[in-house]
């Protein structure tokens, strides 16, 4: 998951993740996402507003259409990115850590969106979910930007479908009070992922975790494994919502976190900032993922499952 200090606060079938890359509007100060016109509650791709990507023999066209990219003869396919993340499983995690994208021997520490960024450049020349989008040396990885970029480009696809697609990638929104997270695809229900300061860049699954879109990178050959697939949804996620959520759990969950020494403001049941912040808290302090989100693993860690 990518958080950054912003100041203001991505039988077998082809698909293309189309769309050029349009030249690189001037520097500007991005927000956070919680600025971001998405719907406040749009927790899965299949409800999204978003153009599709194209994908052959498929319904939908992308908004832009953009040459594949060719390295070495051949063009640069999602299997390729995929590939080049994978040599990378076992490297260390870090919150926030930035990823220089010019240099190619880098071993992390990893952000997710670094990571994520990161793979897809050196595999492919193209900067994706950064900025600035034209200079690789300083270019700077965030959930928000491959949300927004991705948005722009019109190169998003279902959960369910990039869920078959390797080297697709998997998005979770950053939204007010919570991080986001950004992982590959490896086409049969798996990711490979920059996870957590616990386990670090990890093979891990798609199925049982909140994700908002599918995101095929312009400009990369993508292949489909077979015919999307249903993504499990994960059960009783505790978040942040409006109107806030109030239940026996939350309270639980606060007193817990109240024990451990972590400060959730008062055990009224109810999921407010607070409550979220110190969940964050104890997600840093077991080097889980840090989300602010309650669902079955931090639950286990909290001894409540």
């Amino acid at each position: 998951m990518a958080t950054k200090s912003r100041g203001r606060a991505k039988a077998t079938g082809e698909t293309t993740g189309g769309g050029a890359q349009a030249s690189p509007p001037p520097p500007t100060d991005t927000g956070f996402a919680d600025d971001m016109p998405f719907a406040p509650d749009m927790p899965f791709a299949d409800d999204m507003a978003f153009a599709p990507a194209t994908v052959r023999g498929g319904a939908g066209t992308s908004a832009l259409l953009a040459p594949i990219v060719r390295r070495g003869g051949r063009e640069v396919t999602g299997d390729d990115v995929l590939a080049l993340a994978r040599r990378h499983i076992g490297e260390v995690y870090k919150l926030g850590a930035r990823a220089p994208m010019a240099n190619a021997g880098w071993t992390g520490p990893w952000d997710c969106a670094e990571f994520v960024s990161w793979c897809v450049f050196q595999a492919s020349g193209i900067l994706f979910g950064t900025q600035p989008r034209n200079d690789p040396v300083r270019a700077d990885a965030f959930t928000g930007f491959w949300a927004e970029q991705a948005r722009a480009a019109g190169c998003t696809v279902r959960v369910a479908e990039a869920a078959v697609i390797p080297g697709a990638i998997l998005l979770r929104f950053p939204r007010q009070g919570a991080i986001g997270h950004i992982v590959f695809c490896d086409g049969r229900g798996g990711t490979v992922e920059a996870h957590s300061s616990k386990t670090g860049v990890i093979a891990h699954t798609i199925s049982a975790r909140r994700w908002d879109t599918g995101v095929l990178v312009p400009g990369i050959r993508y292949f489909r494994t077979g015919d999307p697939v249903q993504v499990a949804a994960p059960a009783g996620i505790i978040r942040l919502t409006e109107p806030m959520t109030k239940t026996d759990l939350v309270e639980k969950v606060q007193r817990r976190l109240a024990k451990l020494g972590f400060a959730p403001g008062s055990a009224d049941g109810v999921y407010g900032p607070q409550t979220a912040h110190a969940v964050k808290q104890f997600q840093a302090d077991r080097g889980l993922v840090v989300d602010g989100e309650v669902g079955p693993t931090t639950l286990e860690a909290l001894g409540l499952s």
